[in-house]
């Protein structure tokens, strides 16, 4: 049965697990909490189901457990770091750094970081560097998981981006797309719930439709929007993988594989607010945008209009009282980190008889 568990509790648990695979304290403790977040969130997806994942190739010596990234060139606006192999999400949060920084120093920036892995949710960063005061836009490839328009076999990444802005009292608006209609790790979370897939996610490995969430991760996962999501998606290898000096195409390992190079590279860019506009004003014309985007008239069996990111926020306002729900396969592989690794488990706080809920990409 599903398990309710703490956010507390699973991320400590994440972060002592991390740690016992040689990762510096913060560096594990931010791993973690990019898991967590995306758990409350409501895309478990890109949650706990990846941390034996990230384990088995710090294990496997496919990522480095202490990362040290290198300055391969920098003319001040603009940076390329090789992150050498380190998790990604710690490069991405020095990308993140980095990139504010010289926002600020020059209005606009941009982070190329090659030799990287991935690093989870793009909004868990493009929001840090947006409550600093900047729009920001991360992209990143990933392993092949769709044809090209008119293929039958995978060599296009879904390739997901972000894009942040602060909005005054409504927060930060953010996008956190893949290119595919759906997100590859949704499938992986359908598959360990047990569930079916929604038709038009996939195909099988025959090119055929399918709602089985096995033989679509053998498959291939359909693009979003038709022709115009594998466009996307192929430029975004442009910018994230060619671009960077980074692997591309079907020399990206995705983090499901516990060994071979992940290769994967990552483009943010950083406008500082102030380099533009006042930032009082940048506000209070989001603002404006916001609620002239909220008034709008509802259709039938809709309550509310929700901006980019108030789901997610929401959510987590809930699930931080509540608790997070893990389903058993999940939970499974927990306790098998727990075992291998003297990690406590999170006591869970109820037994749930329903799967959490997982949103759409």
């Amino acid at each position: 049965m599903p398990r309710t568990v703490s956010a507390a509790d699973l991320l400590r648990f994440a972060t002592a697990a991390t740690e016992f695979h040689g990762v510096p304290a913060a560096d594990a403790r931010l791993l973690a909490d990019t898991l967590v977040t995306a758990e409350l969130w409501g895309h478990p997806s890109h949650g706990m189901l990846r941390l034996p994942w990230y384990l088995d190739r710090i294990s496997s010596g496919a990522t480095a457990a202490v990362a040290s990234p290198e300055v391969v060139s920098d003319t001040g606006a603009v940076v390329v770091i090789d992150g050498c192999d380190g998790l990604g999400q710690v490069l991405t949060s020095h990308a993140v750094h980095e990139g504010v920084e010289r926002a600020r120093e020059h209005g606009i920036s941009a982070v190329a970081v090659r030799n990287s892995g991935h690093f989870g949710t793009a909004a868990y960063f493009t929001r840090k560097a947006a409550e600093l005061g900047c729009v920001a836009l991360l992209a990143t490839n990933a392993s092949p998981a769709m044809a090209p328009w008119g293929g039958k076999e995978k060599r296009i990444g879904t390739n997901p981006w972000s894009i942040a802005a602060p909005s005054g009292r409504y927060g930060t608006v953010v996008m956190d797309i893949a290119n595919t209609a759906v997100a590859r790790g949704k499938i992986y979370a359908a598959k360990e719930r047990g569930t079916s897939i929604p038709e038009g996610w996939a195909a099988d490995a025959d090119g055929v439709a399918t709602t089985d969430p096995r033989r679509a991760i053998e498959g291939l996962i359909l693009p979003m929007a038709g022709h115009k999501g594998y466009a996307i998606s192929f430029m975004f290898d442009v910018l994230a993988g060619v671009l960077t000096g980074s692997g591309f195409g079907s020399q990206v390992v995705g983090p499901y594989r516990s060994t071979g190079r992940s290769g994967a590279g990552h483009l943010l860019m950083c406008i500082d607010i102030r380099s533009m506009a006042d930032p009082a004003e940048f506000e209070q014309r989001m603002e404006a945008l916001v609620a002239e985007t909220k008034s709008t008239p509802t259709a039938p069996g809709t309550s509310e209009i929700l901006v980019p990111g108030e789901l997610e926020i929401r959510r987590a306002e809930r699930l931080r009282t509540e608790g997070i729900t893990v389903v058993d396969d999940t939970w499974a592989s927990l306790a098998r980190i727990a075992t291998t690794t003297g990690a406590a488990l999170p006591r869970p706080q109820t037994v749930s008889t329903t799967p959490p809920q997982e949103f759409p990409a």
